[in-house]
Order: structure tokens, then sequence, then C-alpha cells
């Protein structure tokens, strides 16, 4: 991968397991900010996630094809405004240019 040196990436990580290595060397244009533990709501997956385990709470399904078939389903309702009225965050759809 090309690193493009006038870029400045900033990653924001929750803290679960597989966002960690022993060993790892992150170039110096990119920052790796880690949420706090046990605040979901400063992740606006979270969010999303949370409106799915609505739908899906209390429905049978018996096969995993049905469990695929009701996501395929449910997750239309995430268009790009119903994403950003969901998450309120504003950083997430910022139009801010971090390269210059």
């Amino acid at each position: 991968m090309a690193v493009i040196h006038n870029e400045f990436k900033i990653i924001v990580l929750d803290k679960g397991a597989i966002h960690k290595a022993k060993s790892l060397i992150i170039p110096e244009n990119i920052a790796l900010i880690f949420l706090p533990p046990y605040n979901p709501e400063l992740n606006p997956a979270e969010k999303m996630w949370a409106i799915l385990k609505r739908k899906f709470t209390g429905k049978l399904h018996k096969t995993l094809n049905e469990i695929s078939d009701f996501i395929s389903e449910a997750v239309k309702i995430f268009t790009k405004n119903r994403i950003k009225k969901t998450s309120s965050l504003d950083y997430v759809f910022s139009d801010f240019d971090w390269t210059t």
C-alpha cells in the first residue's frame, strides 16, 4: 500500500481483542484512538446494531437462510440520512478535509 505523506489518518477503535497486536508498526501519518471501555454510545455502529437487535428480538428463525433473509431485508432501512440521524455524531459525516 502506498503511503501518501500529506495525509493524516485517524482510526477510532474499540478495545476489542481483534483491534490489538503485540507488535505493530504504525506509520507516522496514522493515529489509533481507542474508545474508553463500556461506552457504546461513542460508537455510532452500536446505535445501528440496537435497531437491528430490536427488530430481531422475539422472532423465531428456523434456518440460517431465514436469518440471512431477515437481516438482508432489515438493513434496507439504513439510508445515509437514516444513519446520520440515528448516530447523531457530526464527525461521522464531517466535510472537514484532514489532508489540508
